[in-house]
């Protein structure tokens, strides 16, 4: 990744960041605005 200057530091972000996207990574295009938004509520406050 261009922001990262070590491929180490690089792989340990990417290694935790993976599943917290996973987490709150929602498929927006599918959802209607309200729907998202009490999703992504409810998955802050899990």
């Amino acid at each position: 990744m261009k922001g990262f200057r070590d491929p180490q530091r690089t792989q340990s972000f990417l290694s935790c960041f993976g599943p917290i996207r996973q987490h709150f990574a929602l498929k927006r295009h599918l959802l209607r605005a309200p729907l998202y938004r009490k999703q992504l509520a409810g998955r802050f406050a899990a």
